[in-house]
């Protein structure tokens, strides 16, 4: 343990103490004078040698986490998962579970990471809902912190000042997360002695297996609403994204497409006034910096929105429904619909072109299907990335590369086995599959699975991304132990 964590320290010789270097050092009052000659003081300039990298390091690195934590009300700290560290928007760690007290009780969620207590207010967490999970604000200096009444205050600086060999000079913040060693989970150790075939294999069969829980999904959907609508509600769904994917669900079942098509009669305007006016997502008023083209495309959505408003009053998506904080403007959900009134508006209906392009292209239905999706054309959306933008020069296409791949992959691809009584697939399509847009799960599952050593060709192929999906969906997400009652391992080792 000890030769691990020397492993990670620039200089074994003369490590600076976090006394001496690494408490943040404030400059002394200057006296300074204003053009007329006006003493007055400057405010005092912090210096420090760390930033909340280095304390998310801390926290998620066993070895440089201090034992002896406390809680802001002097309670013992046993850290049992520091969580897993997330690489996208929202807390700094996921799923945490600690031991507080004397009683050792067990508290579990989310972990934020911050400078200073005040922070949390600063960085406006309070009223952001991808917060509402957090359960431990983990601080450098202590102090008063203005938290949730279920949220517990961590302050390090005392603790880590009482480890003589830790210095924040010694972090190399480029291994974390994936490059540290640490001690691999139950079912890593399970596949350690698995051959690479064998691997391959098995995370194959998940995949399959996810692949086909979804299109027996559809077929059930399908018995029951048909298939264009289905498709219709799956496709907007895939254009929501991860941020907005129920809004998009449930506009599409606010809007059905049997009534899209009746109310648009074939013009992708009135259906893309339809929708964004059921969505809460039509600007009240005509921004300043708009432009005249822009100016004149809403005055023609709010033409077609007053007539029907009255009849879908009831049926209008609240504020709230939509995450719009962070997203770029090619993700916005103004920009998504366009991508939907065009490609639902069209004479035949998707459920119908796909079937079409399976029966056509039975071994290779992959490709003509994604030359679709991208095909589609908007006379505004292809020349402004938002409303209120400038014109672009060159177009830049509704659905991108990878939402196009994520509709085959999730959609086509498990409705065309829908059509099977047992939903079946084609070798030759899976073999085709395309790969899923790497994130912070395929990568989470494989580095827990195969270590930070995991061979790229293991995680180049589609149906294997697949496969890590199912797993991280169907034991990760589910399990509240942290590995201690997950029946994977034991699985793996039969």
């Amino acid at each position: 343990m000890r030769a691990k964590h020397e492993a990670k320290i620039v200089s074994a010789k003369a490590v600076p103490s976090l006394g001496k270097t690494t408490l943040p050092v404030f400059q002394p009052l200057e006296n300074k004078k204003d053009s007329c000659g006006r003493e007055f003081q400057l405010p005092r300039r912090e210096e420090r040698i760390f930033s909340e990298r280095h304390l998310q390091c801390v926290w998620f690195d066993a070895e440089l986490r201090p034992p002896n934590l406390v809680t802001a009300q002097g309670e013992a700290i046993e850290v049992e998962s520091p969580g897993v560290w997330n690489l996208e928007a929202g807390p700094d760690f996921l799923g945490a579970a600690l031991r507080l007290g004397p009683e050792r009780r067990r508290v579990t969620g989310d972990v934020e990471i911050h400078i200073h207590p005040a922070d949390w207010q600063a960085h406006g967490h309070s009223t952001e809902p991808r917060y509402d999970r957090v359960r431990f604000h983990v601080t450098f200096f202590p102090g008063i912190a203005d938290l949730p009444p279920n949220v517990t205050h961590i302050a390090l600086r005392d603790a880590l000042a009482a480890q003589p060999r830790f210095a924040f000079e010694s972090i190399d913040l480029t291994a974390y997360p994936y490059g540290v060693r640490s001690p691999a989970p139950p079912c890593g150790v399970a596949l350690q002695n698995w051959t690479p075939d064998d691997r391959e294999a098995w995370l194959a069969s998940a995949g399959e297996t996810r692949l086909r829980q979804r299109a027996e999904r559809i077929a059930r959907a399908i018995a029951k609403r048909g298939p264009d609508q289905v498709i219709y509600e799956e496709v907007m769904a895939a254009l929501g994204y991860k941020q907005n994917q129920g809004a998009f669900r449930r506009l599409a079942e606010a809007v059905p497409l049997a009534t899209l098509r009746a109310e648009a009669n074939g013009q992708a305007d009135i259906a893309y006034a339809l929708l964004a006016g059921v969505a809460g997502l039509l600007p009240s008023q005509l921004a300043a910096r708009m432009d005249e083209e822009s100016r004149t495309f809403v005055r023609g959505l709010w033409d077609a929105w007053w007539k029907r408003r009255e009849r879908f009053t009831g049926a209008i998506l609240a504020a709230d429904a939509w995450r719009l904080s962070g997203l770029r403007p090619l993700n916005h959900p103004l920009r998504r619909l366009a991508a939907a009134a065009v490609l639902f508006t069209a004479p035949r209906s998707l459920a119908e072109v796909w079937t079409e392009l399976a029966a056509k292209f039975p071994n290779d239905c992959l490709a003509p299907a994604h030359a679709h999706l991208l095909a589609m054309r908007h006379p505004f959306w292809d020349y402004h990335l938002t409303l209120t933008g400038k014109r672009t020069a060159k177009p830049t296409a509704l659905l991108g590369e990878a939402r196009a791949d994520a509709i085959l992959i999730n959609d086509f691809v498990p409705f065309l086995a829908a059509q099977h009584s047992r939903a079946t697939f084609a070798p030759e399509l899976l073999a085709q599959l395309p790969t899923e847009q790497d994130n912070a799960v395929l990568r989470e599952t494989a580095f827990a699975l195969f270590g930070r050593d995991a061979p790229n060709s293991l995680l180049r192929d589609g149906l294997r991304r697949q496969g890590l999906l199912h797993i991280f969906h169907t034991y990760c997400l589910n399990d509240r132990s942290r590995c201690a009652t997950c029946p994977l391992p034991d699985m793996l080792q039969k």
